[in-house]
């Protein structure tokens, strides 16, 4: 050790430069935009670290660009990770600290005061998370050292993602400026404003590289496919992906297998097989694997597939859509019998009563949230790139349907953001939405070129067709900010403007991509490609997905679902409870003069605030909560958004636990009647382990599923 000319001693054991950098890291996320404060705190938490005894490392790394120039016996610079400069930042932020010449000689002396340092509002450049989404972050998302420590903050997250996004840049033009370009994408993702999916907030810049969410694996009706499909299932969910799979080319149950002279086991039976292996994979920790599966209305084994998950226990790692068809639909207002295919030999297998099928669907859902039901013709009416295929599965929440081996990178534009004041009043602010529009096509259409894929086939088949998944989250947030009520016509009506002013614009960007790159090779077939058609550069753009964990992060509501609760407990991964409130209803409360303790552990309780006394009407009008939307409302809104939207919409319907089979009958024939392409409901209290959950019994599980949209073509894999 050597002393510093104010006689303090300097520790070989940090290295200061890195912590100043790490400092300023954290104090940005932390909204600290005052240089010369965070320069002084700079010295105080290089003072506190160099206070403290540190060991070496057994093992000397020279720092980047100093390797020859320094000897380990000379210097070994400790390791201190972001998380304790954190950590020591708060607590110097308790109170009033007075930072001076005793601890760096060139830092005049500064006061800092927490309101100061810690202001309410964002400012350029900071982060404004709440703790919940720190914890969040902390959990799955930042980089963490072999001892699990935490080596990253949330700025240095985003700055990582957009630097290796806008790498692509120069893949087109070598001249290209991508530090501007990674500036804008960090710029767009630290304010919120617009978020990938999980998988690029975790992978993107780092070994591992891969960063789509969704993806379709082919199940052919041989042994070799279905266990070539579990082992590339368990690399896509090591990566932090989710699968989709259509069973309908499987054999049935009982069929004879000509190799063997044996019988087949079924399509249900291969199931237990790809939910074992997500089992043991668990993305690493970092996520749960999540599969859908698919099973076509005519298949033999339909009613079996139907109710296997009426036992709890069973496909845990699964959601369940019957792929239903128009022909299907027609036979169940007919009330006729219609025919079984075999599929392995194409030929009619038996008959079955339409409405008697629709009903087992309908109980079974009732009772459990699975099976959903997609509408298979629909999705191939809007399917981009017939001559490739038929498509015969979505992703696992349902929003994303694609071709085998396809996968889709998705990323959410945070309405809440988009509000702004004009003359008084609330509107939306078209103008960000639309700058926001057109960078995040372009951050989509990059991932794609950056993306590491687990599977030469999905590397092919993804950059043939160059499908991206623009949605959208924080829509109740805006309406409330707006008020606008989320169950009313001008609700309906406020999601039809959104939504098609986004694919609109969309499509705008993707034009011009593809002036300046070039189409999707597949674009020869595709529906545009007519007499005066539109050269895009992705065969679809726009997809609504849950935005389960991302719009923690974001700090807004979930997807286009309406409000879950004002008051809610939110189950995680490893089995962490988090308490969120809704910060506009409590900010409204406070301004209303109806704020109290008490509501609010009323709420937590389960009460509704159209039961309690002494809050405005208008107030109780516009903070209206899932359960309190009729499921009339869900399937009109829902219908609203597939309107304008390429893929398909992740919502999910939910009913009140008194709900009856009737109720759950008439939202799937309204569902079809609408033109969705999917939909999915969800009783409340029909099973345990809710995601989101209100009360203080854990018996009482309310749950807003995270799984498959109403799929017009639509999911981001969320844990459950």
């Amino acid at each position: 050790m050597k002393k510093r000319g104010n006689g303090s001693v300097e520790s070989p054991l940090v290295d200061r430069n890195r912590i100043a950098r790490l400092v300023f890291a954290a104090a940005e996320s932390h909204g600290m935009a005052d240089r010369k404060v965070v320069e002084a705190l700079v010295g105080q938490v290089i003072a506190r670290l160099e206070s403290k005894p540190r060991v070496a490392e057994q093992t000397w790394r020279p720092l980047p660009g100093m390797e020859g120039l320094v000897s380990p016996e000379k210097a070994r610079p400790m390791p201190v990770m972001s998380a304790e400069i954190d950590d020591i930042l708060k607590e110097i932020l308790v109170g009033e600290v007075t930072i001076g010449k005793g601890t760096e000689p060139e830092m005049e002396s500064i006061v800092v005061k927490p309101e100061v340092v810690m202001p309410q509002v964002a400012t350029e450049g900071a982060i404004e998370l709440t703790e919940n989404a720190r914890q969040v972050l902390e959990r799955r998302y930042l980089r963490k050292d072999k001892q699990g420590k935490v080596i990253e903050t949330p700025p240095e997250m985003f700055r990582r993602v957009a630097k290796a996004i806008a790498s692509a840049e120069r893949f087109y033009n070598p001249k290209a400026d991508s530090a501007a370009r990674e500036e804008e994408f960090y710029r767009m993702m630290t304010s919120l404003k617009f978020l990938p999916n999980s998988p690029t907030l975790m992978n993107a810049g780092r070994e591992l590289g891969q960063l789509s969410a969704c993806f379709v694996l082919p199940v052919e009706d041989s042994m070799e496919s279905i266990f070539d499909a579990v082992k590339y299932t368990a690399l896509i969910h090591k990566s932090g992906g989710g699968t989709g799979f259509s069973f309908s080319r499987l054999r049935p149950a009982r069929d004879r297998v000509g190799s063997t002279g044996g019988v087949a086991s079924g399509p249900v039976s291969f199931m237990r097989a790809f939910d074992t292996a997500t089992d043991v994979i668990k993305q690493g920790g970092m996520r749960r694997g999540a599969n859908m599966a698919i099973l076509i209305i005519d298949h033999p084994d339909i009613l079996d597939f139907i109710k296997v998950k009426n036992n709890p226990n069973v496909l845990t790692n699964f959601n369940l859509s019957v792929a239903v068809t128009d022909a299907f639909m027609q036979a169940v207002k007919n009330g006729a019998e219609y025919d079984l295919i075999s599929p392995r030999t194409g030929e009619a297998s038996g008959k079955l009563n339409a409405r008697e099928v629709f009903k087992e669907i309908v109980d079974s859902a009732w009772a459990t949230g699975d099976p959903g039901v997609i509408f298979i013709d629909r999705i191939n009416q809007c399917n981009p790139t017939p001559k490739l295929g038929r498509i015969e599965s979505t992703n696992p929440c349902g929003e994303q349907p694609l071709l085998p081996y396809e996968s889709c990178n998705l990323g959410s534009i945070n309405l809440a953001q988009m509000i702004k004041k004009s003359h008084g009043k609330a509107e939306v602010d078209y103008d960000e939405l639309a700058r926001l529009v057109k960078l995040a096509v372009r951050f989509l259409d990059n991932v794609i070129d950056v993306n590491r894929f687990p599977l030469p086939q999905i590397d092919q088949r993804t950059k043939q067709t160059r499908k991206i998944g623009l949605g959208i989250m924080g829509f109740a947030d805006a309406l409330v900010q707006l008020g606008v009520p989320y169950k009313s016509e001008e609700g309906v009506a406020m999601a039809d403007r959104v939504m098609a002013f986004i694919n609109h614009e969309a499509l705008k960007a993707s034009r011009a991509l593809a002036a300046e790159r070039g189409t999707f090779p597949a674009y020869e077939g595709r529906i545009y490609d007519v007499m005066n058609g539109i050269p895009v550069r992705n065969a679809s753009r726009t997809t609504i997905a849950p935005t389960g964990t991302l719009s923690l992060i974001a700090g807004c509501s979930s997807g286009i679902e309406p409000l879950f609760a004002l008051s809610y407990t939110r189950n995680i991964l490893d089995g962490t409870r988090m308490v969120e409130v809704n910060p506009y209803f409590e900010a409204a409360a406070k301004a209303g003069g109806f704020y109290s303790e008490q509501m609010m552990a009323d709420l937590a309780s389960g009460k509704h605030l159209s039961e309690m006394k002494g809050v405005p009407e208008d107030a109780k009008h516009s903070f209206v909560t899932a359960h309190e939307i009729t499921p009339e409302w869900h399937v009109k809104m829902q219908a609203a958004f597939q309107k304008h939207t390429d893929n398909a919409v992740s919502k999910t319907v939910n009913f009140a636990k008194s709900a009856t089979r009737e109720d759950v009958a008439k939202v799937y024939e309204m569902a079809f009647e609408a033109g969705l392409k999917g939909i999915t409901i969800y009783r409340d209290g029909s099973r345990e382990g809710q995601v989101l959950t209100t009360g203080n019994s854990e018996k009482r599980s309310r749950r807003r599923r995270k799984r498959r949209p109403t799929p017009s073509l639509p999911r981001e894999n969320v844990p459950r």
